[in-house]
């Protein structure tokens, strides 16, 4: 018994109790803190589960949200243009609704001169040659040339077509 006193009491005895109290008190540390991390770990997944739900169930509904707003920034760009023309439109009928701007075009257009007046046209001598060489004629009159280039442009025309016979 006096053996087991002093074994109980040696200084290895006690440092092996020592030790082996420590290592238990570790090992539950530890088995607590993967138990808790265990949890934190289902909780974490959990989370990351449901907020990749969502951004795959709201994925196509935003997409579709952001080219419909550009779709409508581009209509509303059109209209924008559109309103422009209109304007620009309203603008030239004003115009063409007075007589003085009128004639004014009219003269410029087709060549018309008041009674009185002498009207002067300007030949290029170059292009009256070019015209010449070509089968037109500066001395032919110009309803000629006119129904010349109608009989031109229905042959190329009926070139494509197949005979109506």
């Amino acid at each position: 018994m006096a053996v087991k006193n002093r074994d109980r009491f040696s200084t290895a005895t006690r440092l092996k109790l020592l030790g082996e109290q420590t290592a238990q008190r570790v090992y539950r540390s530890q088995t607590k803190r993967q138990a808790r991390r265990s949890r934190l770990t289902g909780r974490a997944a959990l989370l990351v589960l449901v907020v990749c739900s969502l951004v795959v169930a709201l994925a196509y509904p935003i997409r579709q949200y952001v080219s419909q707003r550009a779709e409508i920034a581009e209509q509303r760009q059109k209209q924008a243009e559109h309103r422009e023309n209109v304007e620009r439109l309203r603008d030239e009928k004003a115009r063409w609704q007075d007589d003085a701007y009128a004639e004014q075009r009219v003269r410029d257009r087709l060549h018309y001169v008041m009674p009185g007046e002498t009207g002067f046209t300007v030949i290029d001598p170059e292009a009256a040659e070019r015209h010449r060489t070509d089968g037109g004629g500066a001395d032919r009159p110009w309803y000629s040339n006119v129904w010349d280039g109608v009989d031109k442009a229905d042959r190329s025309g009926a070139a494509g077509r197949p005979d109506d016979n």
